[in-house]
């Protein structure tokens, strides 16, 4: 990179692993930290069921035991393995504790490490500093969706969907051309998405997750169960907020005497109340809501999105993006814009005092 104009779009593998918990994306991107300039190959490396029984036995931790600090550190360098030309690495690590309101996020795995296995540069630790300076800590891609926003050439307001294990929202305005622009991005978490049903199918058929949202489709939701969910004290804060992938754990005991159909059902339909409930936030309507992340596969939930929300509702694959891979290629993005002091997050996306970027820079040695 010491050869190239500090501005220079260059290729950068973005790494993620999310409150799913089923395994790590790398995703290589073109940019400069402000525009989209090139997509290029990706790769997932799987967790087996033995290594997501070791996240979730850690989940709500602050301090990762030292084995699950390098199976993290390994997997992520196998998957980076599988990709060449990068001169960049992104590395979110993952999330095992997200308290906010106590000033402290946890993502285990040293991106140091990283980059001495790799012999590549490595920007992590993205979320700490906003969360010091009084933000949520995420979403943290929202950024990254103004510059594809941009990039899809939206005329106006559009707004993506992530439904990982927890669901975020952004709204963006393209018209603006910085992302930190108070009037560019309204961006916060919606509340659960995969993780209740990927629990519940995990604890009750042996499943890792509802394929095609078979057995929700199999179900009739409980909406007294929904309602009452949705009286949570996260859906009457106004945004920016945030979540950790547990904060909700306590909604399978609601369904703990439904059948596993209605279950399913209900959970589903929970997620997709919280969707409609966070579209009340827009600032405009949204002419689209794309969705990214595994929840997208979920034919169930998006059905039940759709009914539930008042503009078109479709998967990112509509306008030529990757949605199993987005979120990854976003912190491809956001190493970049941390390497040219750019701001990461800002006060309508994360809630943090002012605009402000993150990460921590680790090179290999010499």
């Amino acid at each position: 990179m010491s050869g190239k104009s500090k501005t220079a779009p260059i290729w950068v593998a973005g790494c993620m692993s999310g409150t799913s918990l089923d395994g790590v994306d790398v995703a290589l991107l073109k940019t400069d930290g402000v525009s989209v300039c090139g997509f290029g190959d990706s790769a997932f490396r799987a967790y087996s069921e033995a290594e997501q029984a070791m996240f979730r036995a850690e989940l709500g931790t602050w301090q990762a035991s030292e084995a699950l600090t390098e199976l993290i550190e390994t997997a992520h360098a196998e998957a980076l393995s599988e990709l060449d030309g990068f001169e960049l690495i992104g590395f979110h690590g993952q999330t095992l504790a997200h308290a906010p309101h106590e000033r402290r996020t946890y993502q285990a795995g040293d991106g140091a490490v990283l980059a001495e296995v790799t012999s590549v540069p490595v920007v992590w630790d993205f979320r700490s500093t906003d969360v010091e300076m009084g933000g949520q800590g995420a979403p943290l891609a929202p950024f990254y969706h103004h510059a594809l926003a941009r990039y899809i050439g939206a005329a106006g307001p559009v707004a993506f969907l992530n439904l990982g294990g927890v669901g975020n929202l952004t709204w963006v305005d393209p018209r603006v051309a910085d992302p930190a622009a108070p009037d560019a991005l309204l961006a916060f978490d919606t509340g659960p998405a995969n993780a209740p049903v990927n629990d519940l199918t995990r604890a009750r058929r042996g499943e890792s997750y509802d394929r095609d949202g078979a057995l929700a489709a199999a179900g009739q939701p409980d909406m007294e169960v929904v309602a009452k969910g949705l009286e949570h004290s996260f859906f009457y804060k106004m945004p920016p907020k945030s979540l950790d992938r547990n904060d909700f754990h306590d909604v399978l005991d609601a369904v703990s005497d439904l059948s596993d159909a209605d279950a399913a059902a209900t959970l589903t339909a929970f997620a997709a109340a919280s969707v409609a409930r966070a579209m009340e936030h827009c600032p405009t309507a949204p002419v689209a809501l794309y969705v990214t992340g595994g929840g997208r596969h979920n034919a169930t939930l998006m059905a039940m999105i759709a009914a539930g929300v008042d503009c078109p509702v479709a998967p990112v694959e509509e306008v030529g993006l990757d949605g199993d891979m987005l979120e990854a290629q976003a912190f491809a993005y956001l190493a970049v814009r941390v390497l040219r002091g750019l701001p990461t997050s800002s006060p309508s996306t994360t809630g943090v005092r002012a605009a402000i970027g993150g990460g921590r820079v680790s090179r290999p040695a010499a």
